[in-house]
């Protein structure tokens, strides 16, 4: 616990009990001494049988060190849950001895009939008290409406929708959106007040003008911006695919995908890295780390939690992020930016996430680009799931890809398949591993720095705009 400072010191009030719960500390830093104390207590002899002499009594104090780190039990100790069975009558009956299995146990253990006895997976997530502030009206953002509440959903919206102004296109649509929306136009401009911003915006123009369509983490990489002020300056320039072969990707205004076959080099591919013991090594092994894991959760710290920093307009006009900050260590053209490798799949190189979304032309490798234009000039239909391309084209790309990738990890840690036979071929099928979810809002980091935290989920790209 204590090599690493974001966990909890647990206590346990019964350590042999596994249905015990536990009461947590937080850590703190502190500039203390640890002393050791001890008191000698001498009696003085008796003069007199009726006069009792008073014992004289010394301390003795010595500094054995500096304490540097505490941990302070500041919660409250939540429920105790024991397993314990109520008869008809009121008895209490333990039922440890029925529901632990000390030892290797026959066929008549498991098929007793004993209570049901259901514990409850966690009691509550945090172990301080919190003050929700009801307020009998909610003031919503301008331009909120509330739902239409039926008798089948009383309660409603948990918040308002997010105003990013963005034009959202589903695969089936009808139109393709010329031109951005009033709201965009009146937002982008409120902020764009700088020659920094300007400059950023006719670049991003360019890169339109270049490449009709952009994945967030493309245009990230080609240009410096703040993460904030391009999500304002993206629903101004261009709409968002959330379905079919272009989804989660920025469209240009007036252009329409599905109506052009040379279009199919900018549809996006689902990339994730597979792993597993049958093909040589573990997810443990994997070079790139997972972004979390259900392995090493710890419960969360309450007390002097920082607050997330809310960027105002007022900010965004200042140039916030472009227009220089004393002692930045980058210069504003490249403080934003992040690596090429968040967006394009090279030959010998390991993706910098366990899931990645790359656009077709984004994959810098010949072979593959081979079976991505393998049906040019014949392009007759595009569907949702492989677009302008032959079918199963996703597949055989994920499948060559994932051969590199293993490849490279055959090469980097040959002793990971030290035990595996030599019978293998290239057309061995890996197993399609699922991805995880990010619902979490996204943090910027100065350094892109691999396997801290993916920016390149499509659930993210939804959740900053709906």
């Amino acid at each position: 616990i204590y090599a690493d400072p974001a966990k909890r010191l647990e206590l346990y009030f019964r350590p042999k009990d596994p249905y015990c719960h536990p009461v947590c500390a937080n850590r703190f830093p502190t500039s203390t001494m640890l002393l050791r104390v001890r008191r000698r207590t001498k009696k003085k002899q008796q003069l007199d049988t009726e006069e009792q002499g008073q014992p004289e009594v010394q301390f003795e104090m010595e500094i054995l060190g500096i304490v540097t780190t505490v941990y302070k039990f500041q919660g409250m100790s939540d429920f105790q849950y024991l397993a314990m069975h109520s008869g008809p009558d009121g008895k209490q009956t333990s039922m440890y001895d029925k529901v632990l299995m000390l030892k290797p146990e026959k066929e008549e253990f498991f098929n007793r009939d004993i209570p049901l006895y259901i514990p409850p997976p966690i009691f509550s997530r945090l172990d301080t008290p919190i003050d929700y502030f009801y307020r009998p009206d909610i003031q919503h953002r301008e331009g909120y409406n509330n739902p239409q509440v039926s008798g089948e959903n009383l309660i409603g919206l948990s918040r308002a929708r997010r105003p990013h102004n963005a034009i959202f296109v589903n695969l089936d649509g009808e139109e393709i959106p010329t031109k951005p929306l009033d709201a965009a136009v009146q937002e982008w401009k409120k902020v764009c007040t700088n020659p920094v911003d300007k400059k950023v915006e006719e670049e991003l123009r360019k890169l339109f003008e270049v490449r009709p369509v952009w994945s967030r983490n493309a245009v990230k990489a080609n240009i410096s911006v703040h993460p904030d002020k391009l999500k304002l300056l993206l629903p101004y320039l261009a709409y968002y695919m959330l379905t079919g072969p272009w989804r989660s990707l920025w469209v240009r205004f007036g252009y329409d995908p599905r109506k052009h076959p040379e279009a199919k080099i900018y549809q996006v591919l689902d990339f994730r890295i597979r792993c597993g013991m049958k093909y040589g090594y573990a997810a443990t092994d994997m070079p790139v780390k997972a972004k979390r894991s259900t392995y090493n959760y710890s419960l969360p710290i309450t007390v002097k939690k920082q607050g997330s920093h809310t960027v105002s307009v007022h900010d965004l006009k200042q140039g916030l992020g472009t227009a220089g900050t004393s002692g930045a260590k980058k210069s504003p053209s490249s403080r934003y930016k992040l690596k090429e490798s968040i967006y394009i799949f090279r030959e010998g190189a390991l993706p910098p996430y366990r899931q990645m979304f790359y656009q077709l032309c984004d994959l810098n490798v010949e072979s593959l680009q081979k079976i991505i234009h393998r049906n040019d000039g014949t392009e007759s239909e595009c569907t949702e799931r492989d677009g302008w391309c032959l079918a199963k084209t996703s597949d055989d790309l994920r499948d060559s890809m994932s051969l590199m990738i293993k490849q490279i990890i055959r090469s980097t840690r040959p002793a990971l398949f030290s035990n595996t036979t030599s019978s293998e071929d290239g057309k061995e099928q890996l197993a399609y591993e699922s991805g995880e979810d990010e619902d979490d809002e996204e943090e910027e980091e100065e350094d892109f720095k691999p396997s801290d935290g993916s920016e390149n989920e499509m659930e993210t790209e939804i959740l900053d705009y709906v």
